[in-house]
């Protein structure tokens, strides 16, 4: 197990150690960067460097230089280093109680939290040493670069069945009207109350969900048209503009910096938690 007193420091990474592990709840990525371009993306987002310090302004304001960086969901940034990869990790804030989360992840920002970062690139190191033979199921995730599960909130039930249909189908084209049907409220009051719960309008959170869908597709051979129909896109100007005001980028440099990406799915049946010699 590794002293978290001599900490894992920032190195140079290979195009072999890029993967992504991608659950309902939670994305891991260790890869590209790509160009500092805004973005807004509706998960809780944590940034760790790899190989160089990271760059990081919200909002437009001044550039931070950190090893470290959280930015809160839907709030507009961006993110540069000199390096090429990056380690990144996503939770999407429906599913947390945020005021109970840890003080690394309340914050928006560059953040001092060497121990965290020393944590979360030993994690990657590992996930690489398992090798393509390694199983994870979702509940894993938090255990593994926190040690614990994030505490979960408690939704109105009408919100929670809403939330659902939306994760098992985000490329869904329901719309608030018929949400809203499917729950017994008015319009207007599912909205106000689908805010209340979520904490982003109805419209904000579909959005969101519909571009997150796109990690699952980046490393196949697929047509980008076809990967915009299949997600949920109505014609390919749609699906570009929305990807790159999320991501920050287009689909078509997303999916080149994707070729080499190695993705773990979820929902597997996989060895005790006891087995991860994380800090």
């Amino acid at each position: 197990m590794m002293s978290l007193t001599s900490p894992t420091a920032p190195r140079a990474a290979s195009s072999a150690e890029r993967l992504m592990w991608i659950t309902p709840d939670r994305v891991f990525y260790a890869g590209l960067l790509g160009t500092p371009s805004p973005r807004t993306q509706g998960a809780l987002v944590m940034y760790v460097a790899m190989d160089e310090p990271l760059r990081i302004r919200i909002g437009g304001g001044e550039w931070q230089s950190t090893e470290v960086a959280v930015v809160q969901p839907y709030v507009p940034y961006e993110i540069a280093t000199d390096a090429r990869h990056v380690l990144n990790i996503l939770i999407e804030p429906e599913t947390v109680d945020r005021a109970r989360l840890p003080a690394v992840l309340q914050a928006c920002g560059a953040v001092q939290a060497p121990e965290w970062a020393a944590r979360v690139r030993h994690c990657h190191a590992h996930l690489l040493a398992q090798g393509r033979a390694l199983a994870l199921q979702p509940q894993d995730f938090d255990l593994l670069f926190w040690g614990q599960a994030l505490l979960s909130r408690q939704l109105d039930a009408r919100i929670a069945q809403v939330l659902a249909r939306i994760q098992d189908n985000p490329c869904t084209q329901a719309t608030a009207q018929a949400c809203a049907n499917e729950v017994h409220l008015s319009f207007s009051r599912f909205l106000h109350l689908f805010k209340q719960e979520v904490g982003a309008p109805f419209r904000s959170f579909r959005t969101w969900k519909r571009a997150r869908s796109l990690l699952h597709h980046v490393n196949r051979e697929q047509h980008l048209v076809h990967v915009a129909l299949d997600i949920g896109y109505p014609d390919s100007t749609h699906f570009s503009h929305s990807i790159r005001q999320t991501f920050g980028l287009k689909p078509r440099d997303i999916f080149a910096g994707s070729r080499k990406l190695r993705i773990i799915g979820g929902g597997v049946q996989c060895r005790p938690l006891n087995w991860i010699p994380c800090p």
